[in-house]
């Protein structure tokens, strides 16, 4: 399957500057999951500007009440 690296760039949400996995979703992924994170297409901009994107802040902002 071919990456489609310049189309993921589009609507990618990450504000850290020069991220080399920018667009390759797949690499994204397994990075952060090896940090016991998230990446930032999981958060709202204004909570991915935090770059905190641990699992905890993820259900701390989708938590019902």
């Amino acid at each position: 399957m071919e990456c489609k690296q310049e189309m993921n760039k589009q609507v990618c949400n990450c504000s850290y500057p020069n991220c080399p996995r920018k667009g390759i979703c797949c690499e994204c992924l397994r990075y952060h999951l090896s940090r016991r994170e998230l990446p930032a297409c999981c958060f709202p901009d204004d909570v991915e500007k935090t770059y905190d994107r641990s699992f905890e802040k993820f259900i701390e902002i989708n938590r019902v009440e």
